[in-house]
């Protein structure tokens, strides 16, 4: 199964004051293993507020350069279509993104979206729900996040999210572009449950072990 697991980082906090997103992430799993990436950053057209600049660290003079959404709308779009979303606090980046599109004269998103906020609410309720506090919990190393950050913050996510559904998380790790072709051509391997059954003989020795030990020890 594909999923896609998304970040955005924006000039502020709420899209009723004209903030804007400048930078899109995305992970692409296939059966929890990473095999692709979409990012890009953004033209806001507009100022980044202070507090967003503390948090991701991306100037004005920086982001004028970039493309504009509607520039890489295509592109993005193909790359998410017909995938379930996972997302942290999925209503502030879909917003974003619904707005994004509504200014472009496109559909808003019509994506299965997990909200892995949610997710943690339910399972460890009362606890911090961040995403911080949720790779201390599940002792994911967050070294690199000094900032805020799309694409660092999809593969903390990625790997949160299987902690989440209490799967085993894959043993390869998301990198660069280079790992992708690899992860495609192990992740049959990577993922399996290996059954051991043991032989007549060995059930037989094993009862007689029971036996005798349960006599020499509680009789």
């Amino acid at each position: 199964m594909k999923e896609i697991v998304l970040d955005t980082e924006t000039t502020g906090i709420s899209i009723k004051d004209g903030h804007r997103i400048v930078e899109i992430g995305c992970i692409e799993l296939d059966n929890l293993v990473p095999i692709n990436k979409f990012h890009s950053y953004l033209n806001p057209e507009r100022k980044v507020s202070e507090k967003a600049f503390e948090v991701h660290g991306y100037s004005d003079e920086f982001l004028s350069k970039q493309k504009k959404f509607s520039e890489i709308v295509n592109d993005f779009l193909n790359f998410i279509e017909g995938k379930n979303l996972i997302i942290h606090n999925a209503e502030f980046d879909i917003a974003h993104l619904n707005n994004e599109l509504s200014l472009i004269g496109e559909n808003k998103i019509s994506n299965k979206i997990i909200d892995t906020l949610e997710l943690a609410r339910s399972k460890f309720p009362g606890s911090s729900s961040s995403l911080d506090a949720l790779c201390k919990r599940y002792r994911i190393d967050n070294s690199r996040r000094v900032q805020h950050t799309a694409l660092i913050d999809c593969d903390l996510l990625a790997k949160v999210y299987i902690n989440l559904i209490d799967q085993k998380e894959p043993t390869l790790n998301f990198k660069d572009e280079q790992n992708f072709e690899a992860n495609k051509s192990n992740a049959e391997i990577l993922y399996f449950k290996k059954i051991i059954t043991p032989s007549k003989d060995e059930i037989s020795k094993h009862q007689k072990y029971l036996k005798n030990h349960l006599k020499k020890n509680y009789f």
